[in-house]
């Protein structure tokens, strides 16, 4: 089982970039396939996907809506995962939480309920 610990959060401004962290802080073994996946969550808004991978080979899938703007990618001997922000706007304003499920990523990458180990978030701010 993964203990997941985000880091990274904070405010930007508008056009600017972050990048997050999440480490695994148990010792889940590197043999074992997961998908592991950025989610956030605004204000009174439902928990999305934001972007998945899976961590035997690398494939990797975002939302729409940041596509072509933020990048999944995660080192396994670090057993840490990174979602490189770019070209931030004020609505990409959330929490920010990591997660993983055993197996890899299908089409249910993006439903929070499919995953269960999640860590504590870490909130961004974009600023206009």
């Amino acid at each position: 089982q993964m203990q997941l610990v985000e880091s990274g959060g904070g405010s930007v401004p508008a056009g600017g970039s972050r990048r997050l962290s999440c480490v695994d802080s148990a010792s889940a073994s590197t043999l074992t396939t997961y998908c592991m996946a950025w989610f956030r969550q605004a204000g009174g808004e439902k928990r999305e996907g934001v972007a998945a991978i899976d961590t035997d080979d690398g494939t990797t899938v975002y939302a729409d809506s940041v596509k072509g703007r933020f990048t999944i990618s995660r080192d396994n001997a670090k057993k840490t995962l990174f979602l490189e922000m770019s070209g931030l706007e004020p609505n990409d304003t959330a929490m920010y939480y990591c997660a993983s499920a055993f197996g890899r990523c299908g089409q249910w990458w993006a439903k929070p309920q499919f995953f269960p180990t999640w860590g504590q978030g870490t909130q961004i701010t974009v600023s206009s």
